[in-house]
């Protein structure tokens, strides 16, 4: 780091832009270390709410060199200060915000050791949320709006509580670290991070020489940094994310937080086709924060579209407007006027990547999640790789059995199970769970001398047929087709925490932790339940579902792979795996199957939330 850090390169324009232009302001924070921000602000002598940002991106990347896709953005969303991921100045400080985008500590021009996602990035952030609440142009009220990283850092700075916070709109963004985002199931998402990691953020990095000339915003402002002292000033997410696999380790241990230590509104905003990333957060962000108000809107589309919508802008601000400036033109903030749950209900086979067709899908509002009048079915694997309502009857035991560690070049090796075309419309909602009854063998091919592998990780897929017999894909994060949705579980991690608060017969709770890891014997057949991420979709008459079960990647991943070679090591789970059938193991998918509203109200209502899930042939949540 430079011996001495220039404080005179604040610059104020009010001339150029429709707002005040103030760059490279500066916060100091406690621990020594300071954040550079940039503030765009109406020109007003009123004071006016403000919208804080605070990522690694860079506060001086425009939008356009960061992504060639802002050409698809709203136009209405497109000014001289626009920024991948976070609310256009243009727009905001039109309607009377003001916005504060921060350079994270260790990027763009704030200078110290860059370490996302970490307490001390969560601590910073707080203060300069803080800062942002004390400025003379500011009216101390301070909300939160950002997409992905700008939204998933919420939860955690909420979860502190920082004067002036008064509400929080995290949109697409996780909110558990190590099950969203790090380790599916347990199992190392390194495609992604790693891609993540080397464009998007050390490309940023305080220090690194470049940056200019790569039109990749301005050049660090007080000169470059050998790349011996850029290496020791990060704390690398590839190398510690691949190291470090237990969420008892320190690393991940010290990144834990509360939510229900939440207490401001929210409305967590997710996307049905974020099947490997922050789907899974918004849900269960939505369902724990403590929060007296808070909602949960769905979406679909690409990732980084939607964020600009018109209509969905007009969502966004009918909300930041009613916690931040007390216009409830809505009712946000009366309790029980607004609906806490709002579905897009993915209906038909409009294509991918077409906002047009997605637009078709109808909306409707609900009132809890998982929604109560949810029925969960048991559908049974067989032999045949059928799935169907009813169980098994053959006496003998047997097993379906397929290589582990497969890669794409082995997709005919992976085992299917489709069900009946459906005879009626029926509608799947909610969380998904899968029991498996699997067991490990060495394969003496592949492996000179045999070695019993140790460990199985699951790979899941649940893939929606049309009536014409072709799947009917959807929107995934990049605007790539993918599935219905999928889920993880690396076997050895299997222990369950039935005590527990948060463990749920639909959807249960893992540790992850090296002390609960129990490797695999040889001959011993494991019943495990796999976590499939919550879903929405219609399944038309004459349609089926398909259950894929794997040991790698299969389509629709993207670059969210899971293939790391130290990960998953062919010495401990090369081999064969089995799936068993027979009186003593069950195999089967429930589905949360949604009546009409109709018919629902004519039924019975069981409470089922405290018995196992699928005990019966159908239940029904309370």
């Amino acid at each position: 780091m430079p011996n001495h850090i220039r404080l005179d390169l604040h610059t104020i324009d009010d001339t150029s832009f429709p707002y005040v232009f103030e760059q490279n302001v500066t916060v100091h924070l406690k621990s020594g270390d300071l954040v550079r921000c940039n503030v765009y602000r109406p020109k007003t002598a009123d004071r006016v709410p403000v919208l804080v940002t605070y990522g690694p991106y860079g506060k001086d990347i425009h939008y356009k060199d960061f992504s060639p896709k802002f050409a698809e953005v709203n136009p209405r969303h497109k000014s001289a200060h626009s920024a991948w991921e976070t609310p256009d100045p243009g727009y905001w400080t039109a309607h009377g915000y003001a916005i504060v985008r921060a350079d994270e500590v260790g990027t763009g021009q704030s200078p110290g050791v860059l370490d996302t996602m970490s307490p001390s990035t969560t601590d910073a952030f707080a203060q300069v949320i803080e800062w942002a609440a004390e400025q003379p142009w500011s009216s101390g009220k301070i909300g939160l709006l950002g997409v992905s990283y700008y939204a998933g850092s919420q939860w955690r700075v909420a979860a502190r509580r920082p004067k002036g916070l008064a509400c929080i709109i995290p949109w697409e963004g996780m909110s558990d670290y190590y099950r969203d985002r790090c380790r599916h199931g347990g199992i190392y998402s390194n495609g992604f991070i790693k891609w993540w990691w080397d464009r998007q953020v050390i490309t940023n990095q305080y220090g690194r020489p470049g940056r200019a000339a790569a039109n990749w915003g301005p050049d660090t402002l007080e000169g470059d940094l050998p790349e011996s002292e850029l290496l020791e000033n990060r704390r690398d997410q590839v190398v510690e994310n691949r190291k470090y696999r237990y969420r008892d380790d320190e690393y991940h241990a010290c990144r834990e937080y509360n939510l229900a230590d939440i207490e401001v509104p929210l409305l967590s905003v997710g996307n049905w086709g974020g099947i490997l990333l922050h789907l899974r957060g918004n849900i269960e962000g939505f369902t724990h924060a403590g929060s007296k108000l808070k909602y949960l809107r769905m979406i679909t589309g690409r990732h980084d579209l939607p964020f600009y919508y018109d209509d969905e802008v007009e969502i966004q601000r009918s909300f930041l407007d009613a916690f931040l400036k007390g216009e409830d033109r809505v009712g946000w903030s009366q309790p029980g006027k607004v609906p806490p749950i709002n579905l897009v209900i993915r209906k038909g086979n409009v294509g991918v990547n077409n906002p047009d067709g997605e637009a078709t899908y109808p909306r409707r509002e609900e009132y809890e999640w998982p929604l109560a009048r949810t029925q969960y079915t048991k559908f049974y694997l067989h032999p045949d790789r059928t799935m169907r309502r009813e169980k098994p009857r053959g006496p003998e035991p047997l097993a379906l059995t397929y290589h582990a560690l497969l890669t794409p070049d082995d997709w005919d090796e992976v085992l299917h199970f489709i069900t009946p075309p459906f005879e009626e419309e029926t509608e799947i909602t909610g969380h998904i769970i899968a029991r498996l009854c699997v067991s490990v063998s060495a394969d003496r091919a592949k492996m000179r001398p045999p070695k019993q592998p140790t460990d199985i990780d699951l790979f899941l897929t649940l893939r929606h047929i049309g009536p014409d017999g072709c799947e009917i894909y959807y929107t995934g994060t990049a605007g790539d087709p993918v599935p219905l949705t999928k889920g993880w579980l690396r076997v050895s991690l299997r222990k369950v925490n039935e005590e527990h608060p948060w463990h749920r017969p639909w959807l249960p709770y893992r540790e992850y932790r090296k002390v609960d890891q129990e490797m695999l014997e040889a001959r011993t057949v494991y019943t495990v339940d796999v976590e499939i991420w919550p879903t929405c979709v219609v399944v038309e008459k004459g349609s089926q579902l398909l259950l894929e079960v794997s040991s790698g990647d299969t389509q629709g991943c993207g670059i969210f792979t899971h293939d790391d070679e130290y990960d998953r090591d062919p010495e401990v789970f090369q081999g064969w795996n089995h799936i068993h059938f027979g009186p003593d193991y069950q195999n089967y998918v429930v589905l949360p199957i949604i009546p009409p509203r109709e018919e629902a109200a004519q039924g019975n209502r069981c409470d089922s939330r405290d018995k196992e899930v699928g005990s019966d042939e159908t239940e029904k949540a309370r």
